[in-house]
């Protein structure tokens, strides 16, 4: 997601960062506003190839059966993070364990702990999820992040969280498979050059 930077204003009561977010994503409908180590981000919305690459990695994980009864692939969902008192991102695509709608923390968004994967699809900012969603989600302990990264077409799986990031990271181009840990629930390949095709904007 391509995202900049809000400060909020300054007056006699300054709002909090939650308070700043909310009117934010308020004023700006369709945006998605987001808390990542303390910093207020807004990206704006996002182009068709981007939806079409989410879709399109949707499949192998309805394919194999991961939204049933003991998990759920979910679009949109919120993620709070511990790396500040109010932060939160707002997540392209997850898998969660099934009773995630019990782990509601604040602000729509819910504990790490049922997240089982999160993915993101990069826009125009695409080092918000190469840098600081890789420190915030590995804090978090996600145990596996996967970015698609449009500008490179390329697509990275990141595993075994670590306080200051993931120890394992591999990149995938397309021609070939990039395989998931079963710990998702399933055993998943993506297609790099399905995904990568399918989120190639024509501008």
């Amino acid at each position: 997601m391509s995202a900049a930077a809000v400060e909020h204003p300054c007056d006699d009561e300054p709002e909090t960062l939650l308070e700043t977010a909310n009117r934010l994503t308020e004023q700006l409908p369709g945006h998605r506003v987001e808390i990542i180590g303390g910093l207020v981000t807004v990206a704006p919305p996002t182009d068709g190839p981007h939806a079409d690459a989410l879709t399109t990695l949707m499949v192998p994980f309805l394919s194999a059966g991961l939204h049933g009864e003991e998990s759920r692939v979910l679009q949109g969902i919120g993620l709070w993070l511990p790396g500040g008192p109010e932060d939160y991102a707002i997540l392209d695509l997850t898998i969660v364990d099934s009773d995630y709608n019990e782990r509601l923390v604040a602000n729509n968004s819910y504990d790490p702990a049922c997240f089982r994967l999160v993915l993101e699809v990069t826009s125009g900012n695409y080092q918000n999820d190469l840098r600081h969603k890789v420190t915030a989600y590995a804090q978090a302990k996600v145990p596996v992040y996967v970015i698609v990264d449009r500008k490179h077409g390329r697509v990275h799986v990141l595993t075994e969280p670590l306080p200051s990031g993931y120890d394992r990271h591999e990149v995938y181009a397309p021609g070939q498979q990039a395989p998931l840990p079963a710990s998702i629930g399933a055993e998943v390949s993506l297609d790099v050059d399905e995904i990568v095709r399918a989120g190639r904007s024509k501008r």
